[in-house]
């Protein structure tokens, strides 16, 4: 018997709860570890992942679903981050009310699309946009994290800085003029003021500027690769030594047990060592304790221009964390052996990511290795989601000061695992056995993954893959379609209706076969097809196995039969039903170019009416 209290099932209580505490467990490093890839810290990745897991499990489609930050996610979110910081002169908290906009705006245009249904669209996206998309994210973390690896951080290598000192002079004072020309004072005749400004400039300015550039130019694969050269002259052995040592842990602690997450043992155990015996080493920073704080200035200290040029990239981060969260729906599908909501699912995503970013959260998804965690540890319903969020706020509100004890470099090695977990490895493998045109778009979705962007990759992969399709489709129709005058009908294996006429037929019709969609994909040939016919007297169309036809396919048919219909050809149709017979008639097609008496139901009647027509003896 269920036991149910304020429409919450809690028959499986037990489970739920050892599944919540199990799935929190092993998302505290990776929360911590996302909010500090992401530039905001690890308070951020920690606030993101209390918020997501408890509303997106609250109000989402999936039972067993546990949300939080994933490494797609926070990817998209970094180059976001990095950008708006860059332009707010590298200070985070001024650029921060924008940021937290965007998240905003990700979590309500996810809101927006659960309402308008659109999750169950989620199956049409192609499997090599997907498997070069998630192995383009394992690269992305992989080679970021190297910097932080080697214990390289560019804002403090003076050397480093020090080569910007010039360009941060000419921003600072470019910024000068920018402010007098919109002040009013700028004058050709007059620089006094901009003179008396530029004075004004102190060394700690300029080296705040210099800095900033530095991070700018240091960021992201690019700018890695940029100092790597730097990082490796300049190797912190004790960080270097921490992170490898934490690799080397989650990998070897799993041949031991899977009953205690991997990743955990690693963090307690490396943190432990470095506090104790590693004085003065690199932590994580501090992550406040107490409730956090709501963002009010989210609503009051940014402007539009700040945002707007952002809005397509939330609209894209959104698209990201439906399909990130969908797929990991599917997943716990398979395992439960239940159905999820796509679209409550969305619309739960979306209000997770809404309330973690008003409370200064980097925004999320559904996790897989989360949610099988979850599962296998007895969750079955939406409240092992709620507890794991709850576990992660007792964490933050009891052990903040402790956790801000991590070494960053433990981090580090934690991600650089996550990295090499999230590539697809199945894709890979078989690029030999792929066709080559699936192969072309998972590749080149990998590469404009890492090297140009997450938004613009995803974009062209399913331009690319939408365009391939319908060439392979094109290829196919034309391949199963012919025409044939009748008598040769017999050496192109006619369709069975058609033997009893074909010898007495001659060179008078041409029968053409149409197998599959009239689409834009394949117009162009079959215009082609349709000039080519000369000194006959009829056309006959079969459109039995037309299923569907567009735009393009009806001006082309239109066209077709106006060029025969001029040269003296009559046109008639076979067995047209459904889309192609309701467009035909709607665009008068049927009965203007081709009246109603010539579109036979069967290929039997239009033979009757052929050898009236033609008097064949």
């Amino acid at each position: 018997m269920k036991k149910k209290f304020f429409g919450f099932d809690f028959s499986h209580f037990r489970g739920d709860l050892f599944g919540g505490i199990t799935a929190g467990i092993v998302a505290l490093p990776l929360a911590l570890a996302f909010g500090l890839q992401s530039g905001l810290g690890a308070d951020a990745g920690l606030y993101g992942a209390i918020f997501i897991s408890f509303f997106a499990a609250l109000f989402g489609g999936t039972n067993t679903q546990i949300s939080g930050p994933t490494a797609p996610m926070t990817a998209v979110s970094m180059v976001i981050i990095t950008g708006m910081i860059a332009a707010n002169e590298g200070d985070v908290n001024k650029a921060l009310p924008a940021i937290l906009m965007v998240f905003v705006l990700a979590g309500i245009f996810q809101i927006a699309l659960g309402f308008l249904k659109v999750g169950q669209y989620i199956r049409y996206i192609p499997y090599p946009v997907v498997s070069g998309f998630m192995t383009g994210i394992g690269v992305i973390i992989i080679i970021t994290q190297l910097l932080n690896v080697l214990g390289y951080y560019p804002k403090e290598d003076t050397a480093y800085v020090n080569e910007f000192k010039p360009k941060a002079e000419e921003v600072i004072l470019e910024k000068i003029l920018q402010d007098e020309a919109g002040e009013g004072i700028l004058v050709l005749e007059d620089f006094e003021e901009t003179i008396k400004r530029s004075n004004d400039i102190s060394m700690e300015e300029i080296q705040k500027e210099a800095q900033a550039l530095a991070g700018s130019q240091s960021a992201g694969v690019l700018g890695t690769f940029n100092v790597l050269g730097r990082a490796i002259n300049n190797i912190n052995l004790i960080d270097l030594g921490l992170a490898l040592t934490t690799i080397f842990i989650i990998y070897g602690f799993k041949r031991i047990t899977k009953a205690i997450p991997s990743t955990l043992v690693a963090l307690l155990l490396i943190t432990l060592i470095a506090y104790f015996l590693i004085p003065g080493y690199r932590t994580i920073g501090e992550i406040p304790s107490g409730f956090p704080k709501l963002k009010l200035e989210i609503l009051t200290n940014f402007s539009i221009s700040q945002v707007y040029p952002y809005i397509f990239t939330a609209m894209s981060l959104a698209a990201l964390g439906v399909i990130d969260s969908l797929l990991t729906s599917i997943v716990a599908d398979n395992m439960t052996k239940t159905k999820h909501k796509p679209n409550q699912e969305l619309i739960g995503q979306g209000i997770g990511n809404t309330i973690a970013a008003l409370f200064g959260g980097i925004p999320g998804a559904g996790a897989t290795i989360r949610t099988v965690v979850n599962i296998e540890a007895g969750g079955k319903t939406k409240l092992s989601g709620m507890v794991a969020g709850l576990l992660l706020l007792f964490v933050l509100l009891l052990l903040g000061p402790l956790a801000s004890q991590i070494p960053a470099a433990v981090l580090a090695g934690i991600l650089i695992t996550v990295g090499i977990g999230v590539m697809d490895y199945k894709g890979l493998r078989h690029i030999p056995q792929l066709p080559r045109s699936e192969v072309f778009v998972m590749l080149l979705v990998l590469i404009l993954t890492v090297f140009v962007g997450l938004v613009e990759a995803v974009a062209i992969g399913l331009v690319s893959s939408s365009i391939l399709f319908m060439k392979k489709i094109s290829d196919e129709v034309d391949n199963r379609t012919t025409i044939t005058p009748l008598q040769e009908v017999e050496d192109e294996l006619p369709w069975m209706d058609e033997g009893d006429i074909i010898k007495r037929m001659k060179n008078k019709v041409y029968i053409k076969h149409l197998d599959g969609p009239l689409f834009f994909g394949f117009a162009s040939r079959f215009q082609d097809l349709m000039n080519s016919i000369s000194n006959i007297k009829v056309v006959v169309i079969r459109m039995d196995k037309v299923p569907y036809v567009d735009q393009s396919g009806l001006y082309v048919m239109e066209n077709a039969i106006k060029d025969l219909q001029e040269q003296g050809i009559k046109v008639v149709f076979t067995d047209i039903h459904g889309q192609p017979k309701d467009i035909f008639e709607i665009f008068n097609i049927i009965p203007d170019l081709v009246p109603q008496k010539y579109c036979f139901d069967t290929f039997a009647d239009c033979a009757k009416w052929l050898e009236q027509h033609l008097k064949v003896a």
